[in-house]
């Protein structure tokens, strides 16, 4: 069944990062096969002044993780507030375990809205694979991708920080 716009609203505010780190804007369509998320590059974005001088460019690597804001968190956030677990999905942190496949077939400039679907590949536990197709407003393909992740305590990775259990945590969250 299509979340609703309540739904969708509070799955985005759930969403923990935030500027200049934040590439999710809105939720268009959520439901329990899949979502679309949009996002639009802000010409001021602090990564453009140096990729590339001149000659903006969005790194693949900010695609990357845009597709796995709306596939990965987002989405692993909805599916677990499906699950009963909405008081524990706010004490989750999502890391990102797998990036599969990823390809990139055009390029994102300054000012460009992108649309991000993804469609459940599998929902375990707390473990999450999604494969994730970015495109333009016009439909034209910019990347796509298998994308996973795995909530993670909040609790567990804050007494991690600054000490080797946190690749154990990272250890524990690929396998």
């Amino acid at each position: 069944m299509e979340a609703d716009r309540f739904m969708r609203d509070r799955v985005l505010a759930m969403v923990p990062q935030r500027p200049p780190f934040r590439f999710i804007e809105d939720i268009l369509e959520l439901d329990e096969e899949r979502i679309l998320g949009v996002y639009r590059f802000r010409r001021d974005e602090y990564f453009y002044k140096g990729h590339f001088p001149g000659l903006p460019v969005t790194p693949g690597v900010i695609l990357v993780e845009t597709m796995a804001q709306t596939g990965v968190v987002a989405y692993g956030l909805y599916l677990s507030l499906l699950k009963g677990q909405g008081d524990k999905a706010g004490e989750m942190v999502t890391l990102f375990t797998l990036a599969e496949n990823v390809e990139f077939t055009g390029v994102v400039r300054p000012g460009e809205l992108v649309m991000m679907t993804g469609r459940k590949v599998y929902f375990r536990g707390n473990q999450l694979k999604v494969a994730v197709v970015m495109t333009r407003e016009n439909g034209e393909e910019v990347c796509r991708g298998v994308l996973a992740g795995k909530g993670v305590p909040r609790a567990q990775f804050e007494q991690s920080q600054g000490n080797a259990a946190g690749q154990t945590i990272m250890e524990e969250a690929v396998s």
